[in-house]
């Protein structure tokens, strides 16, 4: 033991260690090295011959040889261990949950993926089931000192936030007492101007009307709404391209509020639509042909929703491709495993379609197709029967099921090298792996 130094100058001794240095803390602190190690030992053995598994899962599901043998090898440390049998459980059960966590990795992958990314259920996509819906919003008056007053709720609304060539937006307001008792509003001033973040020089504004007449814009006279109609193409905003704010100011029992609306305006057209829509049956899916003039070439992004024959919100498909320059097609399909999944009712419906030409590195970054509002398109009658029920097999996701599967086929040999009974039984699952596995058996019993 190390002498040290005392005041006086003199060396002496450490006195001897109290309790933390007794045995029985040693063999304790041994035993919990000797775990840890372990763990170690086993995560390094089995994640270092990851990537050279000869093959996945047989037929009966279990491991491959070398995968067994590597997690034997790692196994063979703890049988060495004087591990107690409640640290033995505890390491069972981290197994296991390792074994489950890569199980739901790979079954949440194989779920989101068995659809195509350009035909997806509508319900991952609850806010693109109606984009033409006005936009609302309520909140308690807004004062121009930035208080506000909350015995005054103001509703706002506009018709819409993208704007193509020619088209136009719809702006109203209204005031109510905190018994929703509506109370008169008037809108003082109002004018809408192009915002320029890379410029300091500020935009022209242009005056805008709201009134309560019926007229312009306003649904109903004398309902104590006021409306007011914007239409770019027909303004000095022409040729903006970019975010338009409109602001306003109104009064509401004597107190002044401001708010504003913004909308995104694309002065250009770089395509239109050309023709008739026709469906189809291809390689077992849905298939949609939109004719499109194309004056710009580049990438664009189509989007387009499909109803059942009940009227009800059934899928989203998407474009997402470069076009030429001149006439050609959109191609939109909706996956026969889709349609057979949920049973879609036909004639099905393809209604709101929108689009853009992509720009890259500028602001902003999308030029604007004229939208199709509303059904833009019926199908034929068709049978499920003759639509495909396979799932999508491409290059990327074969990859990716490939590598996810490994890391099921090394946790579940990683269990049976610790626990060799566990190959009669059946291996433990994630939620993931219950549901989709009850999904199939209901399935088939139809």
């Amino acid at each position: 033991m190390k002498p040290t130094q005392s005041k006086s100058g003199h060396k002496k001794k450490d006195a001897p260690a109290v309790q933390a240095n007794s045995p029985a803390w040693y063999n304790s602190k041994l035993v919990l090295s000797l775990i840890s190690a372990f763990a170690v030992l086993l995560t390094y053995l089995i994640w270092n011959n990851f990537f050279r598994v000869e093959q996945t899962q047989a037929a009966n599901n279990l491991p491959t040889k070398k995968a067994v043998k590597t997690a034997q090898v790692a196994a063979t440390s703890i049988n060495t261990l004087p591990i107690a049998i409640a640290d033995r459980e505890e390491l069972r059960k981290k197994l296991v949950s390792q074994l489950e966590e890569v199980d739901h990795t790979l079954c949440s992958y194989r779920e989101a993926s068995k659809y195509p990314l350009g035909s997806r259920p509508i319900d991952e996509h609850p806010d693109q089931i109606y984009p033409n819906q006005a936009i609302t919003e309520q909140h308690p008056m807004r004062k121009r000192d930035g208080k506000t007053d909350a015995t005054i709720q103001v509703s706002s609304s506009q018709s819409r936030v993208y704007l193509a060539a020619n088209e136009s937006v719809s702006f109203s307001v209204q005031a109510k007492d905190a018994n929703q008792q509506s109370l008169p509003i008037f809108v003082t001033r109002a004018f809408s101007t192009g915002l320029n973040f890379n410029s300091d020089r500020p935009s022209s504004q242009l005056p805008l009307a709201f009134a309560d007449n019926g007229r312009d814009g306003d649904a109903q006279a004398n309902d104590g709404i006021a409306s007011a109609l914007l239409h770019p193409a027909n303004t000095s905003l022409a040729g903006f391209h970019g975010t338009i704010r409109t602001e306003i100011e109104y009064t509401v029992n004597g107190q002044t509020g401001r708010l504003f609306f913004d909308v995104i305006y694309s002065p250009e057209l770089p395509a239109t639509w050309a023709g008739k829509i026709r469906d189809g049956i291809e390689n077992g899916q849905l298939v949609f042909y939109l004719p499109i003039e194309v004056r710009q070439a580049g990438r664009y992004i189509v989007n387009a929703r499909l109803d059942d024959a009940k009227g009800q919100a059934f899928a989203l498909l998407n474009f997402n491709d470069l076009l030429p320059q001149g006439r050609t097609e959109i191609r939109l399909s909706a996956a026969g495993n889709l349609l057979r999944d949920k049973e879609a009712n036909f004639p099905m419906s393809l209604r709101d379609i929108d689009g853009y030409l992509l720009k890259e590195n500028v602001d902003p970054d999308r030029s604007l197709i004229p939208r199709i509002e509303a059904v833009a398109h019926k199908t034929k009658n068709y049978s499920l029967k003759g639509f495909s029920d396979a799932e999508p097999d491409t290059e990327e996701r074969r990859r990716h099921l490939k590598e996810f599967s490994k890391d099921v086929e090394l946790a579940k040999a990683a269990l049976i090298a610790f626990d060799p009974e566990q190959a009669r039984r059946a291996f433990p699952q994630s939620a993931c792996s219950l549901k989709r596995q009850a999904s199939t058996m209901g399935s088939t019993t139809k």
